[in-house]
């Protein structure tokens, strides 16, 4: 017991600080957890509650190793604890086994639907951040990064640029008479010019840059690696393609 609790603390202290090692680490434990399981049934027969070191085992393995592992090590248990109770000087009653081996069973059930349930609501919390953090860096009119969100980027991306001695260059997109198009015609039919623009710069631009509405009506692009030559023909591309846009007013 004392060279398990002590060959335990170890492996806790090289997992600290360094998670690639948890599945060797995890199988490791497991492996002692068994042999320790073993030896208390072997060595220990005296103790009727010797058993419950085969019980304490099942939910580690199930929350440290997953649910296939667990089930593995599960039904490897209780082969194991019913072929070698036969062997032992003071083996258990036929009743005891029947209660030993459900209650093995039982604990497999139970922390296959507690691992269940945990991988469930980690992953719906993991979605859920996802979702959250998209709302806080897009702007929910027209999809594309928000004002904080895309100056953040924009000076990650300065950074990048300076140490690798590249060119950048920045576009500042306003809409002229913008104003006129909500008098006009309404607020909603305001809404789907900025929706059609922001689709028609992301449309025209590269996968490497990065576009963000900065203001009502005003977008602005990052593109790294563009000089001022490349900046000024994909400003004017820009400005023929919006020049373009047809919206249906109702």
């Amino acid at each position: 017991m004392v060279v398990f609790t002590v060959i335990a603390t170890l492996l806790w202290l090289l997992l600290r600080g360094v998670p690639k090692r948890f599945k060797l680490i995890g199988w490791t434990f497991e492996v002692l957890s068994l042999i320790e399981a073993a030896s208390s049934t072997i060595f220990v027969s005296v103790d009727e509650l010797r058993i419950l070191w085969f019980y304490t085992n099942v939910p580690c393995v199930f929350i440290l190793l997953g649910q296939r592992a667990g089930w593995g090590v599960t039904a490897l248990t209780t082969t194991g604890f019913i072929v070698g109770n036969a062997q032992l000087d003071r083996p258990y009653s036929g009743n005891a086994m029947a209660t030993g081996v459900l209650a093995l069973l039982y604990f497999g059930v139970s922390f296959h639907a507690y691992v269940d349930r945990s991988i469930s609501y980690f992953k719906r919390m993991r979605d859920y951040n996802v979702q959250l953090l998209d709302l806080a860096s897009h702007d929910p009119l027209t999809g594309v990064f928000n004002a904080g969100a895309y100056y953040r980027a924009c000076d990650q991306m300065i950074h990048v640029s300076q140490r690798a001695n590249q060119l950048f260059s920045v576009l500042f997109i306003d809409l002229d008479h913008f104003k006129s198009i909500n008098d006009t015609y309404g607020h909603a039919a305001g809404d789907d010019v900025l929706r059609t623009v922001a689709r028609t710069i992301q449309q025209s631009i590269r996968r490497s840059d990065v576009v963000g509405r900065i203001g009502g009506e005003e977008f602005s692009v990052f593109l790294p690696s563009t000089d001022l030559v490349g900046a000024q023909q994909l400003a004017e591309t820009l400005r023929a393609e919006i020049e373009k846009i047809q919206i249906e007013m109702d």
